[in-house]
């Protein structure tokens, strides 16, 4: 998938070093299900978790990867794909030096239109921490309605954190 500044592609083990740079940031992963990659293993640990899930159909793991720096710059996934009901889930993350330049807006608005488009899904959803607003403000930018909190539905990093859960049909999603 290309957009204007980006190419949205399928991950590759030469992207662990890019990614690492990405999700070792304590800031960027804040929110995120899982820990600050600490090493090249924690990497590669990830890639092979990734490869396995993929292998199962359930989850699509992409990068991002900005086509002027040539280097990828965050990543995005389908998840929890159940293909007779025509949905998935979305999660996405970009390294801190990208943020305030509409890349992630850029990035998942050709994420949707392949989601929609090419796979054929019906349904996107997205599970947000409220404290994330940044996350918050991308979905609603997106088109995405919210359809409910979920109160202490999470345990992450050791902090007991609401959900807030955002839904976008494809015939909502914007041109």
């Amino acid at each position: 998938m290309h957009t204007a500044r980006l190419t949205i592609r399928r991950v590759q083990p030469d992207d662990l070093g890019d990614l690492l740079e990405v999700n070792g940031d304590d800031t960027v992963t804040r929110f995120l299900p899982y820990p600050t990659w600490k090493s090249a293993t924690d990497a590669q640990l990830w890639f092979e978790r990734m490869a396995a899930l993929q292998a199962a159909g359930a989850t699509a793991q992409f990068v991002i990867e900005h086509r002027e720096l040539a280097r990828v710059i965050g990543s995005c996934l389908l998840f929890r794909h159940d293909p007779a009901s025509g949905r998935a889930e979305i999660g996405y993350v970009l390294g801190r030096a990208h943020w305030g330049q509409g890349l992630m807006h850029e990035a998942m608005r050709g994420f949707i239109v392949h989601a929609f488009g090419t796979l054929g899904l019906r349904r996107l959803e997205a599970d947000v921490n409220p404290l994330n607003q940044a996350s918050v403000r991308l979905l609603e930018r997106l088109g995405f309605r919210r359809e409910g909190l979920l109160r202490q539905r999470w345990v992450t990093k050791g902090e007991v954190s609401d959900s807030l859960l955002f839904g976008l049909l494809r015939d909502e999603a914007q041109p």
